[in-house]
């Protein structure tokens, strides 16, 4: 009988901690704003840096006619990639995308 209610007792005490841990991590579902090193690690999904002596920050996505860099490998980004139902009309070449020269702007592809 005492092992159920210490289990009991744990998982009350637990649930707090797990749940706001879900909400924002050390590594991961971080703001905009906080050093990251992988686009992975933001909610926006998106790991910008300005030059690359730069440190990552997470950044919003890209919007309407703003510029922007295809989704690609590396996870990190000069320009972070559109947002949900717009598309970076860009050079996408490999040329392009080991150069990081691939930037565009993007554009709503059901647009006039």
């Amino acid at each position: 009988n005492v092992l159920p209610a210490c289990l009991l007792l744990a998982l009350v005490l637990l649930a707090p901690a797990l749940s706001a841990q879900q909400e924002r991590g050390l590594v991961f579902n971080l703001d905009i704003g906080e050093l990251c090193m992988q686009s992975i690690q933001c909610k926006s999904s998106c790991c910008h840096r300005v030059s690359g002596l730069s440190m990552g920050r997470c950044a919003p996505k890209a919007a309407e006619f703003e510029e922007c860099t295809p989704k690609n490998i590396y996870g990190i980004y000069y320009k972070c990639p559109c947002e949900s139902g717009l598309t970076c009309d860009a050079d996408k070449t490999i040329v392009g995308s080991i150069t990081n020269t691939n930037f565009g702007v993007c554009k709503d592809p059901q647009g006039f």
